[in-house]
């Protein structure tokens, strides 16, 4: 890859991590740098793109500070033209629960329910009722939903929901819209059968709820980087650890795997060992570094990711906070990976959801259906 290429990549990366550029003037910008508390200056005038950082001064290149403010306006002129207003969905307007198009009609009835035909997938489906309660567009609930769990603080969600779709909104308002549809997307996802391979990688790290360090403890599929459970506890008793393997195994449908490896922490032998037939079935593989042939670097890079997450909360503030099964979600069904061809986890386990486009909105409307069924 390029270098260039590479500053492009990070300036989208600050982006998706919360670092999000503030406009000070029409062209000066301010850009927070993911290191420390210091603020970048980036103008653009009749010479070009100029950035206070080392890297532009220095190589005068186009730096990844540069880089996020182009990727910002962007984003912010895609957004006014779509010119999305929240709205109250009448009755005889659903969006079509497959692909969330608004492109239906009606088609006939059947046991005294309305049918609709969508325009757009050219799939037949019932009343989607769920989705007509709601005061404002599913849009607007997606978007929601996408700036959350790419970094963006509540308060700043309510003011682009101000900006961009002319609605005032509280960030209470906005907090209540993501516990509430985690819920519905957690249950569904809960209910899907992922393929794994025969491989588990196990790690725990430290998170900050409420001001005291508390333990997240992850498992995740080797080839497929299926998250399977993350668990918060206060401590890392025998106890604990063998429900993270209880978690993972529900939601591998009590399949077992040949082989789960873990660091030195010795709960895990005794829970593995409780969960699993060690002689028959699983094999412990402990102790590992980053050198070696089984490492645990793979769950070492979502721990990364989690950290950056709650690095920009300044850690959580409710142990039942949405953003641990959400980020689950998230991780798992929305955001492609690289080191996986640009494919989601949940694809490569060969759970092909048909979620083109807005990835939020097809899979709340599929958790919706199914809450209903």
């Amino acid at each position: 890859m390029a270098e260039e290429d590479r500053r492009a990549l990070r300036g989208c990366d600050m982006l998706a991590n919360g670092s999000e550029p503030k406009q000070i003037e029409e062209n000066v910008f301010e850009v927070p740098s993911q290191s420390s508390d210091e603020l970048y200056t980036v103008l653009v005038n009749e010479d070009g793109w100029c950035c206070s950082c080392l890297d532009h001064r220095i190589r005068d290149v186009t730096c990844k500070h540069i880089y996020a403010v182009k990727f910002w306006i962007a984003l912010k002129q895609k957004l006014a033209k779509e010119e999305v207003k929240a709205v109250v969905i009448e009755e005889d307007k659903p969006v079509c629960k497959f692909c969330g198009s608004p492109e239906v009609i009606k088609y006939g009835r059947k046991n005294g329910k309305q049918n609709y035909f969508c325009n757009h997938c050219a799939r037949k489906f019932v009343n989607n009722g769920e989705f007509q309660r709601l005061k404002t567009n599913p849009q607007v609930i997606t978007v929601t939903l996408d700036l959350y769990f790419k970094g963006v603080s509540l308060r700043k969600i309510a003011d682009h929901l101000k900006q961009f779709y002319d609605l005032k909104v509280t960030h209470v308002s906005v907090y209540n819209w993501i516990e509430r549809y985690i819920n519905v997307l957690d249950g569904y996802v809960g209910s899907l059968d992922p393929e794994l391979s025969d491989t588990w990688h196990t790690d725990e790290m430290m998170v900050n709820i409420q001001g005291k360090m508390e333990w997240l403890w992850n498992v995740m599929d080797k080839d497929t980087r299926f998250q399977l459970a993350n668990v918060i506890s206060k401590t890392k008793r025998l106890e604990d650890a063998r429900r993270v393997f209880q978690t993972a195994k529900r939601t591998a449908k009590d399949r077992r795997p040949k082989k789960i490896v873990t660091d030195g922490l010795h709960q895990y032998r005794k829970a593995i060992k409780k969960e699993f037939d060690t002689v028959r079935e699983t094999e412990h593989v402990r102790n590992v570094g980053l050198q070696d042939a089984e490492c645990n670097n793979i769950i070492e890079r979502l721990n990364g990711t989690i950290r950056e997450r709650t690095k920009v909360l300044r850690g959580i503030k409710d142990e039942e906070t949405p953003i641990i099964d959400g980020q689950r979600v998230y991780y798992n069904f929305i955001r492609p990976h690289m080191g996986l061809e640009g494919k989601t986890p949940a694809q490569m386990a060969g759970l092909e959801l048909g979620l083109d486009g807005n990835r939020w909105l097809g899979l709340l409307t599929q958790a919706l259906a199914y809450g209903r069924e």
